[in-house]
């Protein structure tokens, strides 16, 4: 799933995007309204987090462009508190408002709810367990390493997207890991060997995507 963070604060947003990217969620990330609105435009977005108070376009007015155009989820960010600004988000269309400052843990959990992200997810014949971090396949509990179970978790979060090795890297390894993306075909091939050839599909030059039925 792709989340798009606006926030002309640079710590905000690299905090939120490594908390997000840690859950499994690619993100997108914008300084300022006017960022946010060409990135909607270009992305496909399933949520929107917005701060209030951004330069060139406020986060009220990008709610409201993105909730006419579309049906993306908005969760609106703030440091102002009083009940009338909450009612001004609202009545924008925004699906949720946070009052600054907040616990990213909390937010997440927030952001999860608006997505209707399921902790227990079925490909296939698969049955992926977020919370308790196992993988069944026709019911047998499998063996999988660490890596291997996020990038299954990663797959199933971004059903439908390619992830080019570079942003497996960045999801599964972090951002500080210094491999090359050989290992990223490695890891691929012995959690194939595991949960079966057919649901990781391969798309030569841009990267990987998970196939399969979706329940």
């Amino acid at each position: 799933m792709n989340i798009l963070i606006a926030d002309d604060e640079a710590q905000m947003v690299k905090i939120l995007s490594a908390y997000f990217n840690k859950e499994g969620f690619n993100t997108i990330l914008a300084k300022d309204g006017e960022e946010a609105l060409n990135l909607f435009s270009s992305s496909k977005i399933d949520l929107a987090i917005l701060d209030w108070m951004m330069p060139k376009v406020n986060g009220i007015d990008v709610c409201r462009y993105i909730k006419d155009n579309s049906n993306t989820k908005v969760l609106i960010l703030t440091a102002k508190g009083e009940n009338e600004d909450e009612l001004e988000a609202l009545n924008c269309g925004a699906d949720e408002y946070v009052k600054k400052p907040f616990d990213p843990r909390i937010l997440i959990m927030r952001a999860k709810k608006l997505l209707e992200f399921k902790d227990l997810l079925k490909i296939s014949n698969l049955n992926i367990d977020i919370a308790s971090k196992k993988v069944y396949k026709n019911e047998e509990l499998l063996t999988l390493t660490k890596i291997e179970f996020e990038l299954i978790k990663c797959f199933t979060i971004n059903k439908g997207i390619i992830l080019s090795r570079e942003k497996l890297l960045d999801l599964v390894w972090g951002l500080e890991y210094e491999g090359d993306y050989r290992t990223v075909d490695t890891h691929i091939r012995r959690l194939r060997s595991k949960i079966g050839e057919e649901i990781i599909k391969t798309h030569r030059g841009l990267g990987y995507s998970l196939d399969g039925d979706f329940n």
